[in-house]
């Protein structure tokens, strides 16, 4: 969005691309459900109603025209028709596309099969086709969906793709990964070959950005891809741990695969592991040595093996001492059978234990926008075959750090595959936290746990408050919107007078305090006309990288001198008013300063450039959604923009404030001149750039307000500028007077008069009381 642009570089709004998008009529007034509860049930969406025959209904497959919108270079769109196919579908579920179809968020458009058996009704349909990532990873889908004939080829290709991906995904990746494994889960044979490929890719999927991984749960990816990579591993514990092996030697008790998982081979003790540094899984037989669990530390100690991926572990013992375990510092995640408990698993046919331990929540996407409570610590799935969704004997515990957020309202909880719940668990926690560091939860059934913190902390999260101010900004949108247009548009105008007035009155521009004042501008104009051009090109596509890193490089420059200039005038200004004796300013100081505020930029611009290129790159979600601006992002943005602008803003607002007193104690408190420090602290204010405070306000996300403020205060100081140089300047006023009516006498201007109203002077005469 134009005004969201403008918290970071005072946008100049632009008229995007729009691309129209499918037009749904539904013939069916049957209520649907698109997220399940439990893994158990079908992921994809299905009708409550049911056709009347036994035998299911279908819809036949058929080919469908459609155009797609195609960057073609230059921020130009070319609309293409395009035939593409639906495949045959069962009543009450979607189907996609063969090839990809996607919206303006990036989603694949579905349509549905109605319970009777027929198509939902579609027309007008232009969408876009997707990066050349996202249609690789829809064809393999498209490819499982026939014969599963070469599964460690596919699962190979698929974890190659993702890894060059570097976490950069979008939902719609996600949606075709949750596809793979959705056909992978209905194979019978499954093979432990594909558990370290199946490890690989979902610590892929799990380093997506957070915002993509919410935006692919609205199809359900997510919930999809879990409850599928769960099932298959938890069919594996027979190949990993058999009862034959135990006791029998190994050679080769730890691999090292080339996709980041470490494979650990101890089936003569009962355990065999496949860990990452984002999801591990451990497969154990109590039988062999008795061991009934796993413990995860930060730290290492003598009793601990270490992991390549950056944690320790340790195996528990059906016999461990649970108050011992409690105690130990620096433990993130544990779980054991306790003998009890073992012996009466055992006795109902237990036979084998599967612990999955999560790094982070990624894949537990809750459908609440907002949450009144989140996990802070890993997430600890727990497996016995045969007593999935069967209410244990007597109580499983496990063990979590409950960190310094705890409160009343914190306490473990278990993944329903929608949200999260507490219903069915006990926690135990211990005031002193440095007595016990570590909570005690006990469960009666098995499925995913984690330590839930809520109350004052989840409300001050800044994931939680960013969600809550982007589910209130499309009520905004379109007013910030307008704003930035208005003011942007006064500011261009404001400048264009600037320089008119310069090229008018000659003796006007020829003051020093003049040429500081039209370099700043010079910089204003270059950043509105950059961001103009940029504005009416938010298409982009990858034969565009040079252009949009020249363009985002630009951008970056125009900003930073800006402020360069602002804080050259602020100090100039602190000179004056503050340290006034002994001041002497060096000889051509303009020139010098000119050379600083022009070259100084270009160290952090160079330093995003060569360090961190990717960063200019606008997401697939931008470029789905056609609002792609070539800028930087992540730490580009952090350190080479906001860091300079926060520093810069701080030291003008610090000189601001000392001009302001040293003036008022000059002064005697007169009501007339308390009206001329008024004026003068707001032409400070915009001159110097402290309008971008509200900026740097809103970037922190502390709220729409500030956003607001923002618009009405930065996109207006070109205008600002024009008003007080030009404007209420005396001189320049009668100049463009004498312009427009050359009837009238001609002004003759004293020297003196022309240094009152400088940008130098007129900041001390802005106070002072006109007699005329």
């Amino acid at each position: 969005m134009i005004w969201q642009i403008c918290l970071l570089l005072m946008a100049w709004p632009s008229t995007e691309a729009h691309v129209r998008l499918a037009e749904f009529v539904s013939t069916s007034s049957s209520t649907w459900r698109s997220v399940h509860l439990f893994p158990q049930e079908q992921w994809q969406s299905r009708t409550t109603e049911k056709p009347a025959s036994n035998e299911p209904a279908y819809c036949e497959s058929q080919d469908f025209e459609h155009n797609y919108a195609l960057a073609v270079g230059a921020g130009k769109v070319k609309v293409e028709l395009h035939l593409n196919h639906f495949k045959r579908t069962k009543a009450g579920e979607f189907s996609t596309m063969r090839d990809l179809c996607l919206d303006a968020k990036g989603l694949p458009l579905r349509r549905l099969c109605n319970a009777t058996g027929q198509w939902e009704k579609v027309k007008n349909v232009t969408c876009l086709a997707g990066n050349q990532l996202s249609r690789q990873l829809n064809h393999l889908s498209e490819q499982l969906l026939g014969e599963m004939s070469h599964k460690p080829v596919v699962l190979t290709k698929l974890r190659y793709l993702l890894s060059e991906a570097h976490g950069k995904l979008a939902a719609v990746d996600i949606y075709s990964t949750a596809k793979i494994f959705a056909k992978l889960a209905e194979r019978k044979d499954k093979e432990s070959v594909l558990g370290a490929d199946l490890v690989s890719i979902c610590r892929e999927i799990m380093s997506s950005d957070a915002k993509v991984l919410r935006l692919s749960a609205q199809l359900n990816a997510t919930n999809s891809l879990l409850s599928k990579f769960e099932d298959y591993m938890n069919a594996l514990p027979q190949q990993f741990v058999s009862r034959e092996s135990c006791g029998k030697a190994t050679t080769d008790t730890s691999l090292t695969t080339n996709n980041d998982v470490e494979t650990i081979k101890l089936a003569n003790i009962g355990v065999q592991a496949l860990m990452s540094s984002n999801l591990s899984v451990f497969y154990v037989n109590p039988f062999c040595e008795n061991i009934t669990g796993i413990a995860i530390y930060s730290t290492s100690n003598s009793d601990r093996r270490t992991s390549i991926s950056g944690f320790y572990y340790r195996f528990l013992y059906a016999n461990e001492n649970l108050e011992k375990l409690r105690r130990e510092a620096n433990l993130e995640a544990a779980s054991y059978l306790p003998e009890q408990l073992w012996h009466q698993l055992k006795e109902r046919g237990a036979t084998y234990l599967i612990l999955k331990v999560y790094a982070h929540d990624g894949l537990f996407v809750e459908t609440a926008q907002v949450r009144s409570r989140r996990p802070r610590s890993k997430v600890l799935s727990i497996t016995i075959p045969g007593f999935e969704g069967v209410e244990l004997p007597s109580a499983l515990p496990f063990l979590l750090p409950q960190g310094k957020y705890s409160n009343g309202e914190s306490g473990c909880g278990y993944w329903n595959y929608g949200s999260w719940l507490n219903d069915g668990v006990t926690t135990c926690q211990e005031e002193n936290a440095q007595w016990a560091p570590n909570v005690l939860c006990q469960a009666h059934h098995l499925t995913q746990f984690t330590f839930l913190v809520g109350g004052s902390y989840a409300q001050l999260h800044v994931e939680d408050k960013q969600l809550q101010l982007e589910s209130a900004l499309p009520a905004h949108e379109e007013l910030l919107d307008m704003i930035t247009l208005v003011g942007c548009g006064l500011s261009l105008f404001g400048l264009v007078c600037i320089f008119l007035t310069a090229a008018l009155v000659k003796k006007w521009r020829n003051q020093a305090s003049t040429k500081v004042l039209l370099h700043l501008c010079l910089a204003l104009s270059l950043q509105l006309l950059l961001f103009g051009y940029l504005g009416e090109n938010l298409v982009w596509s990858e034969d565009d990288w040079n252009r949009c890193l020249i363009l985002g490089a630009l951008l970056q420059y125009s900003v930073l001198v800006i402020f360069s200039w602002m804080l050259i005038i602020a100090f100039l200004q602190f000179q004056r008013y503050v340290t006034v004796i002994g001041v002497a300013r060096p000889n051509h100081y303009i020139l010098i300063s000119a050379i600083v505020a022009w070259t100084l930029p270009l160290l952090p611009v160079l330093m995003v450039v060569l360090f961190d290129a990717e960063s200019f790159k606008p997401s697939d979600y931008q470029r789905n959604s056609h609002s792609a601006l070539c800028y930087p992002s992540g730490y580009g943005l952090a350190l080479g923009v906001v860091l300079p602008i926060a520093m810069v803003t701080i030291a003008n607002a610090f000189m601001m404030l000392c001009i302001i007193y040293s003036i008022h104690r000059a002064l005697n408190p007169r009501r007339q001149l308390i009206i001329q420090q008024l004026r003068l602290s707001v032409l400070l204010f915009f001159l110097l750039g402290l309008t971008w405070i509200f900026g740097l306000c809103s970037y922190m996300h502390l709220g729409i307000v500030f956003s607001y403020l923002f618009c009405l205060t930065a996109t207006l100081q070109g205008f600002v500028l024009f008003v007080y140089f030009v404007l209420l300047n005396t001189t320049n006023r009668r100049a463009w007077l004498n312009l427009i009516c050359p009837n009238q006498t001609k002004i003759n201007v004293p020297k003196r008069t022309m240094e009152q109203n400088s940008m130098t002077t007129s900041l001390s005469n802005s106070y002072r009381i006109t007699q005329t």
